[in-house]
């Protein structure tokens, strides 16, 4: 069952070898495994974003109050 959070701090996901880009500052869908959390959220003009982040990365993120998790 998916869980919702809002991005509100500085959160970055980095594609491949490249350079660490930064997620907005708006309402995310979270799928959490053991390993990692694949989250979506809506990049604007119907375009859908995706990303894994390793699931400790998420956990800080949740710590430092960067990512709030939210009622669905």
């Amino acid at each position: 069952m998916p869980q919702f959070a809002m991005i509100t701090g500085d959160v970055t996901y980095t594609p491949g070898d490249g350079t660490p880009i930064e997620i907005p500052r708006v309402r995310i869908e979270v799928a959490l495994q053991p390993d990692s959390a694949t989250l979506s959220w809506d990049a604007g003009d119907g375009v859908a974003a995706v990303t894994a982040i390793p699931r400790i990365q998420f956990d800080d993120y949740v710590r430092e109050g960067k990512i709030t998790m939210t009622p669905q």
